[in-house]
C-alpha cells in the first residue's frame, strides 16, 4: 500500500475528544491460529479473520484484538516474535493484514495488535548477534545475560522459576565450546528478556509502534506489560506454593510491577500522542488490586488495563459488589474506565470456571486428571449470567472468541495432543492454556465444524461442540449467541459504557442489583428465585417466566421513566 493509502487508512475512524472510542467499547479478542483457516493447514490465519468480518459487525463488537500474527517459531503459539515488524507466513502477509485493516474500517471496527516487548524468540537477529558476541558486548546487553554463581558459574544467577515451571535461566555455550553466561527467561526457554535499562531496546520499540501506527493501527495491546523491567541487583524471590503463575496475587515480586515501568509507558503514550484518531495502549498486567492496576492508566500513561482482580473474583455477590465497587472508584480516579473481562487465551474458559469443584490456580489448566472439574450446565448458566451482568457495567468489555457461543474448557486433549510450553515444562504437573485455544465452531457438521476447508484443526475439537456451533444459534432466539447479540445492542442503545451504577436497595445479601441510565440490573446468585421489580423486560440470561428471577439468572429490565 501507498503512505497514502495508509494515511487514509489511519485517519478513517476520527477521533471524540473526550469520549474516545476505548472509554465504552465492547472490544472482541481473536486468537487467530484458533479463529478461522482459510490456508487449510489446519490454522487460522488472518484471510480467515477477514472472512467473518460481517460475522463480527453482525455480533456488534466495536475493536478487534488480535492475539500474535507476527513472524515466529511458534514455540509458545507467537508469544515467541522473531520479527515484530512483519506476519509469519503461518498467518499470511503484510498484504493480508492491510486487507483485514481496511476491511474492518470500512465496518466501523477498529483493530488492535498484541505487542510482546517483555521478550523475543530466541530466533530474533538481536538474540542471534547475542550467542554469537562475547560477555559484556553491546549485543548482550540488549538481553538479561548474567554470569553464574559458583567456582565454574554452574549455578544459576538467582532462584528465579519460569511462569511455564522450572528454572527461569538457561545457560548458553560460548563461541569457543565452554559453558557461558545465563540469560533470563521469564517464560520459556526460546523467550529470552529484554533488558529495558538499555535504551536501544527503548528506541527499537519505538520503531515497531511507528511501524504498526503508520499502517493505521487503533492500538495496542501489550503482553507481560507488568514484567519489563526488574528489581536492581535480581534478588532470589520464591513465590508462595500456590501464586497464580501470572502474579497478582502479591505486592513486592522483583520481577512484576516494578516502577520503572511508568516510564516506559509515558514514553509510548508520546509516540501514539503523535498520531491523528485515538490510538490506545491497554496493559496485560496481572496486579493484587484495582488501585495498583489504576497506576498503569493515568491520564500520561496507557488507556486501559485489563481488570483481572474482577476476572478472578469467584461467582459470590458480595465478592463481586465489592470488586465492581473498587473497580469503579480506582480507575476513574484517574482518568480511565474500568475494562471488564471474563475470558481469554490465559485462562479457564468462565462458562467452565465458574463451575470448578476445587481450587485451579490461573495457568494450571484443568486436564483428565484434574480434581475437581466443572459441572457443564451450571456452568454455562452461569457464564450467561455473569455476561449479562458484566456488559451492563459502564468502561470498556473484553469478550474472548468463543464464549459469544457458551464454549466451555476443552479437558479430553490426548497428552500428545498439547502444545501450550506449560505442558511440557511442568512434566505434565500442568495442563496449561490449550483447553481454552482449541479453534471454534461455525458449522455444525463437518470435520473441523467449519474451522478449515480442509478438515484439519491443529487442536482436536470435542465432538458435542457440533450443537454449539455458530449455524446451529443464530437463529435460536434462547441462545447463547443471541443473547450476546441482544445484550450488545442494547447496551450501545442505552449508552450503558458511558453510565453510572447506582445501588439499589432491598436486594437480599446473594443478589446483586443497581441501575445504570434507562436500565435495572438484577442478578440472582443465590439458592431461591427473587422477586423482580416491575418494567419490561430487555433482556435475560435464561429464559424463565413469572415474576421471580431463577437461581443463577440475571436480567436486564427497562426503568420506569424518570426513575434514572
Amino acid at each position: 500500500m501507498t503512505s497514502l493509502d495508509l494515511a487514509v487508512l489511519s485517519d478513517a475512524l476520527p477521533s471524540r475528544p473526550g469520549a474516545e472510542w476505548w472509554r465504552t467499547a465492547v472490544i472482541y479478542q481473536i486468537y487467530p491460529r484458533s479463529f478461522a483457516d482459510e490456508s487449510g493447514d489446519g490454522i487460522g490465519d488472518l484471510p480467515g479473520v477477514t472472512a467473518h468480518l460481517d460475522d463480527l459487525a453482525e455480533l456488534g463488537v466495536d475493536a478487534l484484538w488480535l492475539s500474535p500474527f507476527q513472524r515466529s517459531p511458534q514455540h509458545d503459539a507467537g508469544y515467541d516474535v522473531a520479527d515484530y515488524c512483519d506476519v509469519d507466513p503461518l498467518f499470511g502477509t503484510l498484504a493480508d493484514f492491510d486487507d483485514m485493516l481496511a476491511e474492518a474500517h470500512s465496518r466501523g471496527i477498529r483493530i488492535i495488535v498484541d505487542l510482546v516487548p517483555n521478550h523475543s524468540s530466541t530466533e530474533h537477529e538481536w538474540f542471534r548477534q547475542a550467542l554469537a558476541a562475547a560477555p559484556g558486548s553491546r549485543e548482550r546487553a540488549r538481553y538479561l545475560f548474567r554470569d553464574g554463581k559458583g567456582r565454574h558459574g554452574e549455578i544459576a544467577p538467582n532462584n528465579w522459576e519460569s511462569v511455564f515451571g522450572g528454572p527461569a535461566w538457561t545457560r548458553v555455550t560460548e563461541a569457543d565450546g565452554t559453558p557461558g553466561q545465563w540469560y533470563l527467561h521469564l517464560f520459556d526457554t526460546s523467550q529470552p528478556d529484554f533488558d529495558w535499562s538499555n535504551e536501544e531496546v527503548h528506541e527499537e520499540f519505538r520503531r515497531i509502534l511507528r511501524f504498526w501506527l503508520d499502517r493505521g493501527v487503533d492500538g495496542f495491546r501489550v503482553d507481560v506489560a507488568h514484567g519489563l523491567i526488574k528489581a536492581a541487583g535480581l534478588p532470589d524471590y520464591t513465590p508462595p506454593a500456590d501464586a497464580a503463575s501470572m502474579g497478582g496475587e502479591e505486592d513486592d515480586v522483583p520481577y512484576w510491577g516494578q516502577p520503572g515501568v511508568h516510564d516506559i509507558y509515558r514514553d509510548w503514550h508520546e509516540v501514539l500522542d503523535a498520531y491523528d484518531g485515538d490510538r490506545a495502549l491497554a496493559a496485560e498486567a496481572w496486579l493484587p488490586t484495582a488501585d495498583k492496576t489504576a497506576l498503569w492508566v493515568r491520564p500520561d500513561e496507557m488507556h486501559q488495563a485489563f481488570n483481572f482482580p474482577y476476572l478472578q473474583t469467584e461467582w459470590d455477590a458480595a465478592a463481586l459488589r465489592t470488586v465492581i465497587v473498587e473497580s469503579l472508584r480506582a480507575f476513574p480516579a484517574v482518568g480511565a474506565p474500568s475494562t471488564w473481562v471474563l475470558s481469554n487465551h490465559d485462562v479457564v474458559r468462565h462458562a467452565s470456571r465458574l463451575a470448578l469443584t476445587a481450587e485451579n490456580p490461573q495457568g494450571y489448566g484443568i486436564g483428565p486428571d484434574s480434581a475437581g472439574k466443572p459441572i457443564p450446565a451450571l456452568g454455562l448458566r452461569r457464564a450467561r449470567a455473569a455476561t449479562t451482568l458484566m456488559l451492563a457495567l459502564p468502561g470498556s468489555a473484553y469478550l474472548y472468541q468463543g464464549e459469544e457461543l457458551g464454549l466451555p474448557e476443552v479437558i479430553d486433549i490426548p497428552d500428545d495432543a498439547r502444545q501450550d510450553p506449560t505442558w511440557f515444562r511442568s512434566h505434565g504437573e500442568r495442563y496449561g492454556r490449550d483447553g481454552c485455544r482449541v479453534p471454534i465452531p461455525w458449522t455444525s457438521d463437518g470435520a473441523s465444524y467449519g474451522f478449515s476447508p480442509t478438515g484439519q484443526s491443529w487442536l482436536p475439537q470435542p465432538t458435542e461442540w457440533s450443537d454449539l456451533a455458530r449455524d446451529a444459534q443464530e437463529h435460536d432466539p434462547d441462545s447463547t449467541l443471541s443473547l450476546y447479540r441482544t445484550l450488545i445492542a442494547a447496551r450501545r442503545a442505552g449508552g450503558l459504557g458511558a453510565g453510572a451504577v447506582a445501588w439499589l436497595p432491598g436486594f437480599d445479601p446473594d443478589v446483586i442489583a443497581f441501575r445504570n441510565g434507562n436500565v435495572t440490573v438484577v442478578a440472582n446468585l443465590g439458592t431461591t428465585p427473587v422477586v423482580l421489580p416491575a418494567g419490561e423486560i430487555l433482556a435475560r440470561s435464561e429464559p424463565f417466566t413469572g415474576a421471580s428471577l431463577p437461581v443463577d439468572t440475571a436480567v436486564w429490565i427497562a426503568s420506569p421513566a424518570g426513575d434514572a
